[in-house]
């Protein structure tokens, strides 16, 4: 039996317990495939919920409940069928909530039933199943640091294709075409050239044509795990002002490497931003964009904000991305028992060194094509 699976269903159960609830049905995909350890109910991207629904009761027994079209290819594609028993109904009566309803309490032998979408008659827990998510296993952080490594090896490539001209469209293209060559699907593509960088936090890609600066930012989903990085390319020499407002956005990001320890919270990390750009002479920059936070099977499980009572676990994964007008840094990471560990590093960007409390942290810098690393 998978063990992964096992301990994640013993997660589910405790919860379930606690909670007075006799099972749970999952339908989104994150949460499908954080369970299945990788597997896929995907089909209508347009759609946070998928084929199939995951059923966990407070026994610990598991089943998958699909529609005749999709239970097949699940079973055989997308999750060890061994860990999960199947329960088929037609796509016809799929149609009608209670038949899944039924199904689950009948698995169950009735009760309570919770859910991770809001659905007829089914209590929705998603916050409590993302508290079951948020600490990964020792499989997970192996895939993670995979991915990291593979995305930022990625974005690493697009740079030998990038040349002043291109509109942002066409970066985002080679974005995406790169990362697919790893089995990697961009969740979030952001692309902006020169002026857009500083006018736009979120910079969907535009018929805009780049010059001299161009921004990549990207959401890398691979088998449900997401890790998110942000890159900065120069065609020629780097701004000194530019360099000055990055070297100091690498700053506030080392210092939430610094504080993101296990019992700390969201509003205590966001407090160590606030401190952060102000010791910089950045004060104001705080309020033109969220710091980021907690990730894993989402872009974000949860941000840092003032009034955040969420807690950093153990062997957690944090995606920071600081931003100053005109420049960003993000890079994600695991909290593990040596620390911070970021696991998404470009190896042909330069690294900017922070020292924080004695303790040394790299933050991705600006690559010039016409220098390299060493810029």
């Amino acid at each position: 039996m998978n063990s992964e699976v096992e301990i994640k269903t013993e997660r589910i159960v405790k919860m379930l317990r606690a909670e007075d609830l006799d099972a749970v049905l999952l339908n989104t995909q994150h949460n499908f495939a954080w369970l299945t350890c990788g597997g896929s109910n995907g089909i209508d991207l347009s759609r946070e919920n998928g084929a199939g629904f995951l059923c966990v009761t407070k026994t610990g027994k598991r089943t998958i409940v699909a529609n005749n079209i999709e239970i097949d290819r699940l079973l055989t594609e997308e999750i060890a069928s061994s860990s999960f028993e199947p329960v088929e109904v037609t796509w016809q009566a799929e149609k009608d909530p209670q038949t899944i309803l039924n199904a689950a309490k009948s698995v169950a032998g009735g009760g309570t039933i919770g859910c991770d979408i809001a659905f007829p008659e089914a209590r929705l827990i998603e916050p409590l199943i993302a508290s079951c998510r948020y600490e990964l296993t020792p499989e997970e952080i192996d895939r993670f640091r995979e991915l990291g490594h593979d995305a930022g090896e990625a974005l690493n490539n697009v740079t030998s294709k990038l040349v002043p001209g291109q509109s942002e469209n066409e970066v985002a293209r080679i974005v995406r075409d790169e990362l697919g060559k790893y089995q990697i699907y961009s969740v979030v593509t952001l692309i902006a050239g020169d002026d857009r960088i500083a006018k736009y936090r979120h910079p969907v890609p535009s018929d805009n044509v780049w010059k001299n600066t161009i921004l990549i930012v990207v959401c890398a989903r691979r088998n449900g795990l997401i890790a998110s990085l942000s890159r900065i390319i120069c065609a020629g020499d780097i701004p000194s002002d530019l360099h000055r407002r990055t070297v100091a956005c690498a700053a506030v990001n080392a210092a939430l490497y610094d504080a993101t320890k296990i019992g700390a919270t969201g509003s205590e990390l966001y407090a160590v931003a606030v401190d952060a750009y102000a010791g910089l002479g950045f004060a104001d920059e705080i309020a033109k964009h969220h710091q980021g936070g907690a990730a894993g099977y989402r872009t974000r499980d949860w941000v840092a904000h003032p009034g955040s009572n969420d807690i950093v676990k153990a062997n957690q994964a944090f995606a920071w991305n600081p931003s100053i007008t005109g420049t960003k840094t993000e890079e994600t990471g695991i909290l593990t028992d040596a620390g911070f560990e970021v696991v998404t590093a470009s190896p042909g960007f330069p690294i900017i060194s922070t020292f924080i409390n004695g303790r040394e942290y790299f933050s991705p810098g600006i690559l010039s094509l016409s220098k390299g690393a060493t810029a």
